[in-house]
């Protein structure tokens, strides 16, 4: 992890579902008795040179500088640096000490070709997302990806021994969209933490938590305020449903929880601004990230918890709040499509239209026995996403992967121009 560290807060700045999806598979790798070793850039000077995050997972740090000065855009710079670091690094280990890279998304998949390159270790690789799906899915006035990130994903998959993707779907993408080998492309979901996420105690005991009326109608949105998350088409839709049944102001409470990310840091300004605008402001509710073992409160307090993205390679906020008892409405599109079951956890929205997620969500809104139902199909649903699982067809992936025989990497050469 290059770009964000594990060590970082969810829900700001660069820090996801992936930050969340490296921490919890390698403990649950570490509880097999596997040694995981988490490299990311150090973001800040004087920062640890290791930090042990659980028994057996330690985040280690390579300083190559400068720190805060540098955006995402142009880590692609640092790679030749990061890689003499992590080689000067690894010369002191003993010999074969590692048997297998794991990088995720493109910028570190760049350092893990190199380091593969240069030690013949196996590399496996995660996308997490891919330019050329996003670009398909851009919200309204979004940048399209750049080209540099889609010839860099291409360069990735050529070089790495294995490729994982997180639904069929993506599987599917690797394979038409970047020329993946499909012997190589292995499928595993990502999961979540049930002792965490799950129904506790009840919404009512959530909600005398968190100071929210019993009665209440709470939607929530809990993500990286970007565009390409889509909380507009929320804070839209709970106008347009408004503007049809103004009765339910009353009630109604909208919780946008999450801090800007990447080069949009003007974005929640902008969502306050369209909040004040459509004259929803006063039930428009913005909430900072909260730690992890808060968070199932808020999910459990809700009513329902949106996810308008605009692509997903999965969707973890999703399968927590399905966790939670929480009935989802979201995107019916990559990931969700696997995260959400349709008219069993939750409802899949096809597109971004205001109007129709408003109709969705008022329906849901007015059928409570239909949302109990919802609640139960969402405990029962996740309940099959442990992080165990994805731990555990990991190192089957590495145990095939070990398996190979050696390629030399010098022949790689991608066989059409991105």
């Amino acid at each position: 992890m290059v770009h964000t560290s594990p060590l970082d807060q969810a829900g700001t700045g660069d820090a996801g579902g992936m930050n969340i999806y490296v921490v919890e598979t390698a403990k649950k790798m570490a509880d097999s008795g596997v040694q995981v070793d988490i490299f990311t850039r150090a973001s800040k000077s004087g920062m640890p040179a290791s930090v042990e995050i659980a028994d057996g997972v330690t985040v280690k740090h390579l300083e190559v500088g400068p720190n805060e000065a540098l955006s995402k855009e142009e880590l692609p710079g640092q790679i030749s640096a990061l890689t003499s670091e992590f080689m000067k690094l690894q010369k002191q280990l003993p010999k074969d000490y590692y048997d297998v890279i794991h990088s995720h998304y493109w910028i570190s998949g760049q350092l893990g070709w190199m380091i593969s390159e240069q030690t013949g270790i196996p590399l496996i690789h995660t996308m997490h997302t891919m330019a050329k799906v996003k670009n398909l899915n851009l919200a309204v006035g979004e940048k399209p990806e750049p080209k540099i990130r889609a010839l860099g994903e291409m360069q990735v998959v050529k070089a790495a021994t294995g490729l994982i993707a997180n639904t069929d779907a993506e599987a599917a993408s690797l394979v038409s969209y970047y020329d993946a080998c499909p012997d190589n492309v292995f499928v595993v979901a990502p999961g979540v933490d049930l002792q965490t996420f799950h129904p506790g105690a009840g919404k009512s005991v959530a909600r005398e938590k968190l100071n929210i009326a019993p009665d209440a109608l709470v939607l929530t949105f809990v993500g990286r305020i970007q565009p390409h998350k889509g909380p507009d088409v929320l804070v839209r839709s709970v106008a347009e449903m408004l503007s049809h049944s103004p009765h339910l102001k009353s009630k109604l409470a909208l919780v946008i929880m999450g801090g800007p990310s990447g080069a949009g840091l003007d974005e929640l300004e902008k969502l306050k601004a369209l909040a004040k605008f459509l004259k929803i402001e006063d039930i428009t509710h913005f909430i900072d990230p909260v730690p992890r073992d808060q968070l199932p409160d808020w999910y459990r307090a809700s009513d329902l918890v949106c996810v308008p993205s605009y692509s997903e390679s999965f969707g973890l906020v999703a399968l927590e709040a399905q966790s939670c008892g929480t009935p989802v409405v979201a995107t019916a599109i990559g990931g969700l499509r696997t995260a959400v079951s349709d008219g069993i956890s939750g409802s899949l929205v096809d597109g971004h239209d205001p109007r129709a997620w408003s109709a969705v969500i008022s329906r849901l809104l007015s059928e409570p026995h239909r949302r109990l139902l919802l609640s139960m199909g969402a405990v029962e649903h996740a309940s099959h996403f442990g992080w165990e699982n994805t731990a555990r067809k990991t190192l089957s992936v590495y145990d095939w992967a070990i398996s190979q025989p050696a390629i030399d990497m010098r022949n790689i050469r991608l066989v059409k121009d991105a």
